[in-house]
């Protein structure tokens, strides 16, 4: 049997903080979006905190994985 829990926690900042990383990085976002398998223009959504619900966490993992970070979002568990 499956359980499912869904937990939504706020972030302050976390767009900007994505749009840092991928400045450092040097890789346009067009190669970042690919690579974490969104769009570019969900990715600008993001950077710009425009989404409408929550940012899946797995997205926000995935966004983790191809800039090399940990954005230091943690849930309760």
């Amino acid at each position: 049997m499956k359980i499912r829990r869904y937990t939504d926690i706020e972030i302050s900042g976390l767009g900007g903080k994505i749009k840092q990383a991928r400045k450092a990085d040097g890789r346009s976002v067009e190669v970042l979006a690919g690579e974490a398998d969104i769009s570019r223009s969900y990715w600008h959504d993001i950077e710009a905190e425009r989404i409408r619900d929550a940012l899946p966490e797995d997205t926000l993992r995935k966004i983790e994985r191809v800039l090399g970070i940990d954005l230091g979002v943690k849930f309760d568990d």
